[in-house]
């Protein structure tokens, strides 16, 4: 096997960070001439194989079994280093969600095989494989060259590669069993962590509206709301926004909120420091609006204005009211 995609799963279809990591995979399979295979378990996972079935790939491994049909970190530990020994992969790929961070690193320190987390992109030189990652919140990168000749497990940053790139196909399914006991089941989990009240999923918006310090006050913010009420739009926004109260922290964006990818990101008074953008970066319209000329964040966005977001946005909302 050469490389092997693990897939997680969400209300049913694969989560849409394991279709990132599936869109670097088909990238890494391009490059090197290998093959791809993909790793449907744990819960729905005969739901889960057929929807891989659909992507460029050799072939859809799936291990149903009962067992795992709710997440246990030794099972699902105990699932991937079987197949990992079983049949060896050169390189073992995956999303870095909240689940991944709590059963992967217990693989790779089980197996003696290095993992490479948070990865936002790979170099190909001569055949050489680096896997770039950020390091210091995101100010610095750095290469790293696995050193070894057999497994690699790396897990890729949400939104570093985008699913919409994704390579449809035709997948067969090859049933494989694992050997799973009450033993090997030293700990259980409590559902799955919800949200608080009130709190937002940026990551399955279509259209964000993240507001920043430029935003002036709070007594500001109705206007924020109102945009985002007639745009039919989730609103995000900067740390100083959630520091100051303004808005919860579920709304926040970056190093140390959520990763978003929406189809529109409309930046309201966000200069673009790099703890943000590595949230919004896989955008695919980023729309800036900042009085800064020199504001970092136009850098990268598709479009710019330069004004005043307080002027501009009651005038935006009327515009699209009248559309």
């Amino acid at each position: 096997m050469d490389i092997l995609v693990v897939l997680e799963g969400a209300n049913g279809a694969i989560h849409r960070i394991s279709k990132e990591a599936l869109a670097a995979a088909q990238l890494l399979s391009k490059d090197l001439e290998q093959k791809i295979s993909i790793l449907a378990f744990g819960q729905n996972a005969e739901q889960l194989a057929n929807e891989a079935t659909g992507f460029n790939a050799e072939e859809v491994v799936l291990i149903n079994d009962e067992k795992l049909n709710s997440y246990s970190a030794d099972g699902y530990a105990e699932a991937i280093m079987q197949i990992v020994e079983k049949e060896a992969p050169q390189y073992v790929l995956t999303g870095y969600s909240y689940l991944i961070r709590d059963f992967l690193p217990k693989v790779s320190a089980r197996l003696q095989k290095p993992l490479i987390t948070d990865v936002i992109s790979y170099k190909n030189e001569g055949g050489k494989i680096l896997f770039t990652k950020q390091v210091l919140h995101g100010k610095l990168t750095v290469d790293i060259e696995p050193k070894v000749t057999d497994s690699v497990m790396v897990a890729f940053q949400s939104a570093a590669y985008s699913a919409d790139n994704l390579i449809s196909g035709s997948a067969n399914i090859r049933n494989v069993e694992i050997e799973l006991n009450a033993d090997m089941l030293k700990t259980s989990s409590e559902e799955p962590f919800q949200e608080e009240t009130g709190g937002v999923d940026l990551t399955s918006a279509e259209k964000i509206i993240s507001i920043g310090r430029g935003i002036g006050k709070e007594e500001n913010m109705p206007l924020v709301k109102e945009l985002a009420e007639v745009l039919k739009a989730e609103i995000g926004a900067s740390r100083p926004i959630v520091d100051a109260g303004w808005l919860p922290s579920s709304h926040q964006v970056g190093s140390s909120g959520q990763s978003v990818t929406p189809n529109l990101y409309l930046a309201l008074g966000i200069s673009g420091a790099i703890q943000h953008v590595v949230g919004m970066k896989g955008s695919k319209n980023i729309v800036a609006i900042n009085r800064d000329a020199d504001a970092p964040i136009f850098e990268i966005a598709d479009y710019g204005v330069i004004g005043d977001i307080v002027e501009i946005i009651p005038k935006l909302t009327e515009v699209i009211k009248s559309q």
